[in-house]
This record gives C-alpha cells, sequence and structure tokens, in this order.
C-alpha cells in the first residue's frame, strides 16, 4: 500500500473527527491550547488505537463488528450532540454544559468519530497489510486536522456565541445520522 493511499484512507477517516472538532470548539469552554490539545490528542490516539485493536481482532468478529458500528457511532454522537444543545438552550444552569474536551464527553466522542478506524484494522487484516505505519499516519493525521478544526470553532464560536454551540451539537447529531443513513442506503 502506497503513501498516497494511506493518506487518502487518513484523511477519509479524520473527517469525521474534524467535523466534531469543529462542533466542539464552539463550545464556551474549549478555549486556549489545553482543550485544543485534548481534544486532537484523544481523536488521533483513538484513530491510532482502533485500527490496530481492528487488525487485532481478525476475520471472525468483522461481520458483526461492520453491522453494529453505525449504530453504536450514532448513539454515542446523538448523546453527545443532544447534551451540547441542551446545554446551550440552559446556558443559565453551568452544571449540564459539559466540556467536550473533558472526562467520558471526550471518550465519547473519540470512541464515537473513530469506529470507522476499526473496520479499516479489519480490512486491513483480510488484505495481510502491516498495521503499524498506516496506523501512525492515521493518527498523526487526525490529530492535525483535529486541532485545526477546533481552533475554527473556536473562532466561530466567540464570534457567534450560544447560536455556534447549537449549530456544533446539531453538526454531531447529524454527523450520527449519516452513520445511519450510509449503512441503510450503503454508502
Amino acid at each position: 500500500m502506497s503513501f498516497f493511499e494511506i493518506l487518502g484512507i487518513a484523511v477519509s477517516l479524520a473527517m469525521d473527527a474534524f467535523a466534531v472538532s469543529l462542533g466542539a470548539g464552539t463550545h464556551p469552554s474549549v478555549r486556549g491550547p489545553r482543550p485544543s490539545f485534548r481534544l486532537s490528542f484523544h481523536f488521533g490516539l483513538f484513530q491510532f488505537l482502533m485500527p490496530v485493536l481492528g487488525w487485532i481482532v481478525g476475520l471472525g468478529a468483522a461481520r458483526l463488528i461492520g453491522a453494529f458500528a453505525p449504530w453504536v457511532a450514532f448513539a454515542l454522537l446523538a448523546f453527545v450532540g443532544g447534551r451540547m444543545i441542551y446545554g446551550a438552550m440552559t446556558a443559565g444552569k453551568d452544571a449540564s454544559r459539559k466540556d467536550p474536551s473533558r472526562g467520558l464527553t471526550l471518550i465519547v466522542l473519540s470512541i464515537a468519530t473513530s469506529i470507522d478506524s476499526l473496520a479499516v484494522g479489519l480490512t486491513f487484516a483480510m488484505m495481510g497489510v502491516n498495521i503499524w505505519y498506516p496506523s501512525v499516519v492515521i493518527g498523526i493525521v487526525t490529530g492535525a486536522l483535529c486541532i485545526f478544526g477546533v481552533q475554527l470553532g473556536t473562532r466561530l464560536g466567540a464570534r457567534f456565541g450560544q447560536r455556534m454551540e447549537i449549530i456544533g451539537g446539531t453538526m454531531l447529531l447529524l454527523i450520527g445520522v449519516h452513520f445511519i443513513w450510509s449503512e441503510l442506503h450503503g454508502g
């Protein structure tokens, strides 16, 4: 597999994480280098780990994981997106406004955006591709694109405030719906 093929796969896999980073960047608590680093690091790490996990799982479970992956991703994204929208609409109640760059929310987003990488790892196992080099490229590309996504989302969030946070939550929901649509309509 050539570098450009791996790079194409990496960019394709990173688009979900980029879009989620853009949406998360609109959240008021995601300001400054630390939240940006946490999001991009975790998204890149999970995008690196999931193909490795998929490759290890191998051929036996490919059909089972592939069938449920879009539904799991939808549920996770709908949960986080719904919480973002709810938090923006109840701005006076800080308890509901969880920082998407911390804790369980960060882990949920990292898993949701990297489930498709698990399937790629399964595919690499079927093709006999050594997993380490592609996984490193996928992780680095994802992390880099996510830094850009968070920064762009932060600028939009600072400029348009609460409306951008609602749009960010809606983006997460729509990404989840896209996963289901793709599953039901074959692409």
